[in-house]
């Protein structure tokens, strides 16, 4: 299988290259990394890749060869791994897709243990008041909820119905003026059958007739009349071009000489400092600032003006 590689288009030239791609070809343009655009000139140091082992600067022989504090020592000890060896792999992948399951077993010890005066009270259920009268049995039908049926009370079913209950019981009536919507298949009635057309709804429905072309040549031969034809003065003034404006001058040439003022000349100071180019240092550096969190020691020295310090006050609410 053939591989179309894409090339970025370099500086100075057209970004017609990459427009003119498409399909395959532009999807692998637009995965290519982006390339670096530091030059020798403006970058500053070796150059760096995130990601890697290297180090930023070069480690130094006393740093390779002092050792460790019992501090350090002690933070690069791992996490120690508290589940057992024989139960780790099973119980993690017993259940599914790799995610232990919610309910584990229960040790011995605990099955042995006894609740705490605390435990006990915060696991007992609430108590309903003792005003409180329970209308219907909870948890009879399903998940201790009430069923939204339930039985009619005899009283009920020989209730007779007043006015205003018939009144809202009836349905809502559609307005006086409403008409249903028609069929969508109309029915043609006799008289529509036996009708005969006009001669205006005829000529109407006749189609429309066009000469079949080319209704012209391309070339037509010119008459003997057009040719001896003298134009106008008026016609003469119309065919003049539109002259150029006094004092119009033409644009200079893309190549041309230089004078020998131009060459003797010697660039002043203030020009020899435009033209040096500015020194920035790579964005690797840039990212990587080691003293971003060293306080200076103005700021450890500086006191809050009083202004802060009521500003710093907390929003007293009542």
């Amino acid at each position: 299988m053939a591989t179309v590689t894409a090339v970025r288009p370099t500086e100075g030239t057209s970004g017609n290259q990459y427009t003119d791609l498409q399909g395959r070809e532009r999807c692998i343009y637009l995965a290519t990394p982006k390339s670096s655009k530091a030059v020798w000139l403006t970058s500053l140091g070796p150059k760096l890749v995130w990601g890697n082992q290297e180090t930023i600067l070069p480690i130094s022989k006393a740093a390779m060869q002092s050792e460790a504090s019992p501090r350090i020592g002690q933070l690069s000890v791992p996490k120690k791994n508290f589940r057992s060896v024989n139960d780790g792999v099973k119980r993690i992948h017993v259940y599914s897709c790799g995610r232990n399951s919610v309910i584990w077993e229960v040790s011995p010890l605990a099955m042995k243990g006894n609740a705490s005066h605390r435990v006990s009270e915060l696991s007992r259920f609430k108590i309903p008041p003792a005003a409180f009268k329970e209308d219907r049995i909870n948890g009879a039908l399903s998940c201790g909820r009430e069923s939204p049926i339930w039985e009619v009370s005899e009283a009920a079913k020989r209730a007779k119905s007043r006015l205003r209950l018939e009144s809202l019981a009836k349905e809502k009536m559609p307005h006086r003026d409403y008409q249903p919507p028609r069929e969508i298949e109309s029915i043609v009635s006799d008289n529509a059958k036996k009708a005969i057309a006009s001669a205006r709804l005829e000529s109407l429905s006749r189609a429309k007739s066009r000469p079949e072309g080319p209704f012209r040549d391309s070339k037509w031969p010119v008459s003997d009349l057009a040719r001896n034809a003298t134009a106008t003065p008026r016609q003469l003034e119309l065919a003049k071009p539109k002259g150029l404006v006094d004092g119009y001058q033409h644009e200079r040439p893309v190549q041309r000489d230089i004078s020998r003022a131009s060459r003797r000349t010697i660039a002043t100071t203030r020009t020899v400092d435009l033209a040096r180019p500015i020194m920035r240092a790579t964005m690797d550096h840039v990212q990587f600032n080691p003293d971003a969190f060293i306080v200076s020691d103005g700021a450890k020295r500086a006191r809050c003006p009083p202004r802060i310090e009521e500003l710093a006050q907390p929003v007293t609410r009542s």
